[in-house]
């Protein structure tokens, strides 16, 4: 009985690490910034492929996934300064512009490094409770997805820069007015969630297969949690998070993953259609 609670457990915590770890450098770009980037999946591989060739390369694992999500940081910085600066507020434009880098560098990566890459294999072993073996490591990335969550709520809300990006993020030109430097905390914002976004793929990349469309497997899960969250990643991402891991590991166990996948995209819709601004619209407005 024990081995069976905490296995239901240990695939709540699995799911709820995936929504998280792939949604929360989105729920900084399109929740917060308004910008829908589709080439969020290509930071996430960006992450994955960087982590992967220094293992490689004889990189510790610690070290090689720091690098990753430094490198995704600095390309979400150089994306926003090249590609998405003139898009603020136009959300088709944005949308159709990273739709189209996303293409540029799956194309590119399958090109360069062909249609699949070695992996490295998930460390840290496994351990066995009554007739069950569970991988440590996903307890590992568990852990990690609290701790992204709490350093999101710690730079948007006990820094300077957060104080910062929110009063941008509400009105920019008010924000300017008071000596806010406008186009420094868009670029620092996007590089924060495309180094958010790296780190997904970086910590990922030990157990699966690199390939150019692996950010895919993670696109929709991503955009579907922040939808339900809403706008303030602050409120919404962790509650969006555990009912959507709820009801996909409850589904999971009952009919299988199928079953699960498309019991959460039916339970999306129904959370869309009641709380149309998301739950932390929700929890706005309750609050008033």
């Amino acid at each position: 009985m024990i081995a069976e609670i905490f296995s239901f457990f240990y695939q709540f915590a699995d799911v709820f690490a995936f929504l998280i770890l792939s949604a929360a450098g989105l729920a900084i770009v399109f929740g917060m910034m308004g910008v829908i980037n589709m080439a969020h999946g290509e930071f996430i591989m960006c992450g994955a492929y960087v982590t992967v060739g220094l293992v490689h390369a004889g990189f510790p694992l610690p070290l090689a996934q720091l690098c990753g999500t430094l490198l995704a940081a600095l390309a979400g910085v150089a994306v926003e300064w090249c590609l998405v600066r003139k898009l603020y507020k136009r959300p088709l434009d944005s949308l159709l512009a990273t739709w189209g880098l996303s293409l540029v560098v799956t194309q590119g990566m399958l090109l360069l490094f062909g249609s699949s890459t070695a992996g490295i294999g998930t460390p840290e072993g496994s351990f066995i409770l009554g007739a069950y073996s569970f991988s440590v490591y996903r307890i590992v990335l568990f852990l990690a997805a609290l701790g992204v969550l709490g350093g999101i709520y710690l730079i948007f809300m006990s820094s300077r820069f957060g104080v910062h990006a929110r009063a941008t993020m509400q009105n920019a030109a008010i924000a300017q007015a008071t000596g806010v430097r406008v186009n420094r905390v868009y670029a620092l914002s996007f590089g924060i969630g495309a180094g958010l976004a790296g780190l997904c793929g970086a910590l990922y990349a030990p157990t699966m297969t690199l390939i150019p469309t692996m950010g895919a497997a993670f696109l929709v899960e991503s955009f579907v949690t922040v939808v339900v969250g809403g706008a303030n990643v602050l409120l919404g991402t962790a509650p969006a998070g555990i009912l959507l891991a709820v009801i996909r590991t409850a589904l999971n166990g009952w009919g299988g993953q199928i079953v699960g996948q498309i019991g959460m995209l039916l339970a999306v819709i129904v959370v869309i259609r009641v709380l149309p601004e998301g739950m932390s619209g929700w929890f706005a407005r309750r609050s008033r």
